[in-house]
């Protein structure tokens, strides 16, 4: 008999996500998927913004969130992106005057695909 291959994301945290949700929605317009889509982004960009103020010796902090209309595949997304005091922020995931974001399943589908760990592709 096979053993079942171990999943890459728990069911336990599976069954976070979907508690109170609807399944059968989960991959309509602004739902389960396009949710997670967009706190994975926005995790991504505060983790290159807390890089940035390591890296930089003047002082410079944080200065609140800016609102970006981004176009991916799967439609509109609306993302808060952090920004710092001197203005010297410039995220490299969505640049500054950036407005699409092509190919964003993707990556992230081939980073599973490939074995890295959510806190791998997370980092």
């Amino acid at each position: 008999m096979a053993r079942r291959k171990e999943p890459i994301i728990p069911d336990a945290i599976l069954d976070q996500l979907l508690a109170g949700a609807d399944a059968k929605t989960a991959f309509d317009q602004n739902g389960l998927l396009d949710q997670l889509k967009k706190a994975l982004t926005e995790r991504a960009l505060r983790a290159e913004l807390d890089h940035h103020l390591a890296s930089d010796e003047s002082g410079n902090r944080r200065n609140g969130y800016g609102r970006k209309t981004v176009l991916s595949d799967g439609g509109s997304m609306e993302l808060s992106v952090p920004r710092d005091r001197a203005g010297t922020f410039d995220p490299a995931l969505i640049g500054k005057y950036q407005r699409r974001f092509p190919g964003f399943d993707e990556k992230i589908i081939s980073m599973y695909a490939r074995g890295m760990s959510t806190r791998e592709i997370t980092g």
